[in-house]
């Protein structure tokens, strides 16, 4: 089972993601592991529409906590979206929002750096990639 709180029950991880939904999720307890939990948990909610609604909640959680969306900080396009596309193939024909979050993060809770197996550049401090969606450039299988 996961070492993440917040995964230890489907009730627990429920009001999880009902707190972050609320913002009212402290700024200490929005983790690399809750950002994939909460891909996985959207992935399976929403489907073709979970960017949209993971944009959004990224953006309202960052205003709750006073972290402001600047071109150097906050809420960063690319890296949402390449973790989404990530997580989405690892829970690929999942139903259960709280399985594909618990499957998810034991696969990348702690893959903090995985992106730089896709990236020529720094793609966390490029002010472009933060703004809009860059593909990643490079094949990690090469």
């Amino acid at each position: 089972m996961s070492k993440e709180p917040f995964l230890e029950t489907r009730d627990v991880f429920n009001r999880f993601i009902k707190t972050w939904e609320a913002g009212d999720l402290p700024k200490t307890a929005w983790t690399h592991a809750a950002h994939v939990a909460v891909g996985a948990c959207y992935l399976v909610r929403e489907g073709t529409d979970a960017l949209h609604h993971v944009r959004g909640g990224i953006k309202r959680h960052n205003a709750a906590v006073g972290t402001i969306d600047t071109p150097t900080s906050g809420y960063h396009e690319t890296l949402t979206r390449f973790w989404l596309d990530t997580v989405s193939l690892s829970i690929s024909g999942l139903s259960d929002p709280w399985a594909a979050a618990v499957q998810a993060v034991a696969l990348f809770g702690e893959e903090r750096a995985l992106h730089r197996r896709y990236y020529s550049f720094d793609v966390v401090s490029d002010p472009r990639a933060r703004a809009m969606w860059v593909p990643p450039d490079l094949d990690p299988e090469a």
